[in-house]
């Protein structure tokens, strides 16, 4: 509050154009290593229609309801995506309180002092006496070489940061419960399989102690049909504790205790679909994590003006107008008022003992060090598609052959068991036949398990539908501020 209107109006004139001024490096997004195609993208079958980019819900594409309705209790109920919102708004709030110091600091004090006087000492009233005191300060630094504008970048871009973590966090946790939940269910496709092989293995042990029964084969076969009979039971029940586990991580990734959540077992009808794979260049766009990254370069290089500003003088600027009585009644009068312009400060380190060179150069360290954290976030980025694009079309050729594997073995057993049943082979080749049959449907299962992992992950590598406009603008980082939060009280809603 300057009690001089021309004065003020001085120092304003003579203070606006210093604050155009700030220091350090303008941020310019640093150059990432990009080829030109992904490599394992040859022979690709992209999705239908063509399109390069993933829906919003992007596990809908595997047109399973139970799986659409587990991963739409993922946001609002996974404590660490609730608290990655949270750490979210704490970095706007940062912004909010580097906006702050762009504005003065007003403070109203009221005093009261009962004095009396020394022996000797002149004063115009002797004995005891009262002191009333009301005052109104002002005070301001000015931002004159950038540093609170520099603070404001680098909290800004921290912010960007955290909300591109977050979307991370979220993609993740949908990407971990989907693959969760389809190796639950290729575990229980496994399950089905063997409760099917052990139906199929006690019709056999129940052929085999028939000729036993009647003298045709010898007791050795009857255990041999009975110990295959109980290995694939204890195969079977030796599922549950994995199928356990992943139901309850699951549960977790929702956000309920294990107790909650009983997933009943269901079949496993689905084949992987196509998953859309855009440019390389433009997977920079597209996955949040690497959004990150690069925000944080930006926060980075503000804080280099932020320590470069330090090596500049700093303005204070003050200013008070009060009123001083020694009665209570006749304080707020004219005759009782007085100001004070000042004091007014222009500071300048002269000597630190290196600390704020030091600091610098920590600023451009911390700088280079973002810069290869980004580089290196974008190379495991490229060669998380190209794994998971290999994966896919290495599995997809395999799973080609493997069901050849499966048929052969299926028609071997059955010509097995006839040969067998007519006595021209001996037990051992049928377990032999059994036991390929087994394995190579199993391996089918697990294959078909592989493939929707992959395509799980595939998703997850290119981003999982989210791009750079999800990303908060500067306005929208720096939060919505109301004008109770002016007020200096604690207004929490």
């Amino acid at each position: 509050m300057f009690p001089n209107p021309r004065l003020a109006h001085s120092v304003l004139l003579f203070t606006l154009p210093l604050t155009a001024c700030t220091v350090g490096p303008d941020y310019v997004r640093p150059q990432a290593n990009i080829s030109n195609e992904f490599k394992e993208a040859q022979g690709w079958k992209p999705a239908q229609p063509r399109d390069t980019a993933l829906p919003g819900k992007w596990w809908e594409i595997f047109n399973d309801p139970i799986l659409n309705g587990l991963e739409e209790q993922v946001l609002g109920a996974n404590q660490s995506i609730v608290q990655a919102e949270a750490q979210y708004r704490q970095a706007q709030h940062l912004v909010q309180s580097a906006q702050s110091s762009l504005l003065p600091v007003a403070t109203l004090t009221g005093t009261f002092n009962r004095f009396k006087a020394a022996t000797g000492q002149s004063v115009a009233v002797s004995g005891v006496r009262n002191l009333f005191g009301q005052a109104v300060g002002v005070a301001w630094e000015p931002d004159l070489w950038g540093t609170v504008r520099r603070q404001i970048e680098a909290n800004t871009g921290n912010a960007q940061a955290s909300a591109a973590t977050l979307h991370a966090l979220i993609l993740s946790s949908q990407a971990s419960l989907a693959d969760n939940y389809f190796q639950l269910r290729t575990l229980d496709a496994q399950k089905a399989l063997l409760d099917e092989t052990v139906t199929a293995y006690s019709k056999t042990l129940e052929i085999t102690q028939n000729r036993y029964a009647v003298g045709v084969v010898a007791k050795a076969d009857v255990v041999q049909a009975e110990t295959q009979l109980e290995t694939a039971r204890a195969q079977s029940i030796d599922l549950g504790v994995q199928r356990a586990k992943l139901e309850h991580a699951i549960a977790v990734l929702i956000g309920k205790t294990p107790a909650e959540l009983a997933l009943a077992p269901a079949p496993l009808n689905l084949q992987p679909p196509g998953i859309p794979v855009s440019l390389p260049s433009e997977l920079l766009e597209r996955r949040p994590d690497i959004a990150a990254a690069e925000r944080k370069i930006a926060a980075a290089n503000a804080q280099i003006g932020v320590a470069k500003a330090a090596y500049y003088p700093t303005l204070n600027l003050a200013t008070t107008n009060g009123f001083q009585s020694p009665t209570a009644d006749n304080l707020f009068t004219m005759a009782r008022r007085y100001w004070a312009l000042g004091p007014a400060g222009l500071a300048l380190t002269l000597f630190d003992g290196g600390a704020k060179n030091a600091q610098y150069k920590q600023a451009i360290d911390a700088y280079d060090a973002s810069v290869a954290g980004y580089r290196q976030t974008v190379l495991t980025g490229f060669q998380e598609v190209e794994d998971n694009l290999a994966a896919l079309r290495i599995l997809d050729e395999e799973t080609q052959v493997q069901d050849k594997a499966v048929a052969a073995a299926k028609h071997a057993l059955a010509l097995t068991n006839n040969q067998y049943q007519a006595g021209t082979v001996s037990y051992l080749n049928v377990m032999t036949a059994q036991t390929a049959a087994l394995s190579n449907q199993q391996t089918a299962v697990q294959l078909l398990g592989q493939r929707l992992s992959a395509s799980v992950q595939l998703v997850k590598a290119v981003g999982g539908g989210w791009n750079e406009t999800l990303l908060p603008s500067e306005d929208q980082a720096a939060g919505e501020r109301k004008w109770t939060d002016y007020l200096i009280l604690p207004l929490v809603e």
